[in-house]
């Protein structure tokens, strides 16, 4: 092909200059896949806060219940509750609300407003938890959003967390509200089952997205091709045993039963069965606020978790791939510890100490349970050796 006049022949290796260089990168195969990957990292370590915040949020929630301070806020100011008494006349205020609370007139009668203040600060500190949470997801989409960082189709699911945050809020409400009514000296234990229930919803997506995340998204399409479904279906009834058991467990702390049948394996030292299962009238009054009958349930639950955990894994064992026996070998391990602690929290009748422990064990023993089923859909690669790379 003959040559302009005047233009100067081009090396057959010559450079590219910057921009054509730039513009090449963006068109290239990949290029568009490593931008996204850069904003699936930052996305990722912003929702890793979040995950942390919400493992605080439950811990400082079960704190919150075993110390009684609950009821201590009998208002819910979303905005203007962010500041606590400034001042003699303020606190005055907040103790004269508590004091007109079932809770204080027929169990803590006669407190001081020192011994006010303590229950206060945790039930506060409990609330500004839930509001940094909310900000810190806002602030978070709000910035995502505007420079355009959200990878394609995820801009619903960080959506999700926050309706989710929100609606928790106003649950958060709707439990104290139900232990201001006349009688009430604790809130109602299907209304903090429903509370702690959600607040688990929104870990386990935290933690799920978080996991894909971590990973690129052709990555995880090559990855399903290894996958192994039959897992993956224990892993989902595993999952949503492991939910009713938390539920369970929140019915539990929510009428003391843990407190009330201090024996095991036995409910009261002669009998596995609970005492007089069925005195409350209707009936379906029982399987949530009679104690012996919800703490048995609970147990029970527990030995079935316990037992099919442990089938999954002697499943999880036969596959080729290292990381999904490794996920539900963790699994099986914790389930035994959780159920260790569960059982020395109902032998020294639920202190303070043990009690919180056990439900953080509950919070770990939820990821570990997200984890294994990921891993069972989403397999990390490895060499034909069997080695994870």
């Amino acid at each position: 092909m003959a040559q302009k006049p005047g233009s100067k022949p081009r090396a057959i290796f010559e450079e590219v200059a910057d921009g054509n260089r730039a513009s090449l990168a963006a068109t290239a195969p990949g290029g568009i896949d490593k931008a996204r990957r850069g904003a699936r990292g930052a996305i990722r370590a912003w929702l890793m806060v979040i995950f942390a915040l919400v493992a605080i949020m439950i811990a400082v929630g079960g704190l919150t219940r075993l110390t009684g301070s609950g009821l201590s806020i009998t208002e819910w100011a979303p905005v203007t509750g962010a500041l606590p008494p400034m001042n003699a006349a303020d606190w005055q205020t907040e103790f004269t609300r508590y004091q007109a609370t079932p809770q204080y007139q027929l169990q803590n009668n006669g407190m001081s407003l020192n011994a006010f203040k303590a229950l206060f600060w945790w039930e506060w500190g409990h609330r500004q938890l839930g509001r940094t949470i909310g900000l810190v997801w806002a602030l978070g989409f709000v910035f995502f959003w505007a420079t355009k960082r959200i990878p394609p189709g995820w801009t619903g699911r960080l959506l999700l967390l926050g309706a989710l945050g929100g609606l928790q809020g106003a649950i958060g409400w709707w439990m104290v509200s139900s232990g201001l009514q006349t009688g009430m000296l604790r809130v109602a234990s299907y209304r903090l089952a429903t509370h702690l229930g959600l607040a688990f919803i929104i870990f386990g997506f935290t933690a799920w997205f978080i996991f894909q995340l971590g990973r690129r998204e052709a990555d995880l399409l090559q990855a399903r091709r290894q996958a192994e479904p039959r897992l993956f279906g224990l892993g989902t009834t595993v999952m949503s045993l492991g939910f009713l058991q938390i539920l369970l467990g929140a019915l539990v702390a929510g009428i003391d039963a843990g407190r009330a049948f201090p024996y095991w394996p036995t409910m009261d030292g002669a009998s596995f069965l609970p005492p007089d299962p069925f005195t409350l009238a209707p009936v379906w009054r029982n399987f949530f606020e009679d104690p012996g009958l919800v703490q048995f349930i609970h147990r029970c639950t527990a030995y079935l978790l316990v037992l099919l955990v442990l089938f999954t894994w002697t499943r999880a064992r036969r596959s080729p791939n290292a990381s999904i026996r490794a996920g539900f070998t963790m699994l099986a391990i914790w389930v035994l510890v959780q159920m260790t602690l569960g059982i020395f929290t109902v032998l020294y009748s639920a202190p303070v100490h043990l009690a919180i422990v056990h439900q953080v064990g509950a919070v770990v023993l939820w990821v570990l349970i997200l984890r294994a089923r990921f891993l069972a859909r989403y397999p990390l690669p490895q060499s034909i050796r069997g080695t994870t790379r």
